[in-house]
């Protein structure tokens, strides 16, 4: 067929007549080449929100399952010291396993990466040595960039499409830490009004970390709804009210309070693999639908 002057064949452009084109050869064996693979640099977010009970940790597991299940391929980082999405993930909490001497710069976070159950979903697991790093780190130089540091070769090493962290929760130095290295940030936030303080706080720490220099470029990827229970006008206010102080920042997907998203963890399975036609299951999949649509917006 013919596309403008040049000419093409079955088998794509006619060589004969490109011979009979110096010039156009010429052109050819000149021209800059062009890349068309490049590889798209590695997104890290960090999920996080100082208070407890949330649906933090649920959030991190099944919205790292869920970009794995639509083909994105994802390290999952366990930095809470409880590691409940390490066991969630179907995997033990074992001694050395962890980011925990890497942090004290003892090896490097590569060798702790250890392959999930599931098809493009790796994790460096948490464990209870973790709950010293809070008072080790604090000790060293750059105590708040070791995790930036740490995560550089992963991204380079164009392995994984996306690193997810799953803070503690707390706002101490593994939480900054992970705020620090984050590209973006996902906050979790019940149903509820004493949430509200929550998300005030972890805002006005964000813009600290922007001024300060210490990641100019952290941005609020989304506020999280979860635990919603459609029966009760609190959760209609509450998410109302959100929705009118934080507008378009907060996701539209609402994560409801159901059954089998809290009985999930206990067998080691995310939702989508222990009951994949569950609300908790649907709500997840939009979800990552809304994250990889403002990702890239980015």
């Amino acid at each position: 067929m013919r596309a403008g002057n040049c000419l093409y064949g079955s088998s794509g452009l006619n060589l004969s007549k490109i011979s009979e084109n110096s010039w156009f050869a010429e052109f050819l064996e000149v021209a800059p080449r062009v890349s068309f693979n490049r590889p798209v640099p590695t997104k890290l977010i960090a999920v996080a929100n100082q208070k407890g009970g949330v649906g933090k940790t649920t959030t991190a597991v099944n919205l790292a399952a869920c970009l794995a299940s639509a083909g994105r391929t994802v390290l999952f980082i366990d930095l809470d010291p409880q590691a409940n999405a390490t066991s969630g993930l179907g995997l033990e909490k074992t001694e050395g396993a962890s980011a925990y001497r890497p942090l004290l710069g003892e090896g490097a976070l590569s060798d702790k990466i250890q392959r999930t159950a599931y098809e493009r979903l790796d994790i460096i697991p948490s464990e209870v040595d973790m709950c010293g790093a809070e008072i080790e780190l604090s000790r060293l130089e750059d105590h708040l960039g070791r995790l930036r540091h740490l995560v550089e070769p992963l991204r380079n090493a164009d392995r994984h499409e996306l690193i997810l962290i799953d803070c503690p929760p707390s706002l101490g130095i593994l939480t900054l830490n992970a705020f620090a290295a984050a590209d973006y940030l996902i906050v979790p936030l019940q149903c509820e009004y004493y949430a509200l303080e929550g998300i005030a706080m972890i805002h006005r720490l964000l813009n600290q970390l922007r001024d300060s220099g210490t990641n100019p470029n952290l941005e609020l990827l989304g506020v999280l709804m979860t635990m919603f229970d459609g029966r009760t006008n609190l959760s209609h206010q509450v998410v109302s009210e959100v929705r009118q102080h934080f507008g378009p920042v907060v996701f539209d997907t609402v994560i409801p309070r159901t059954t089998r998203l809290a009985e999930a963890p206990s067998f080691g399975k995310p939702i989508i693999y222990y009951d994949k036609y569950s609300t908790g299951a649907g709500a997840y999949e939009v979800l990552t639908t809304e994250v990889l649509s403002r990702l890239k917006c980015k």
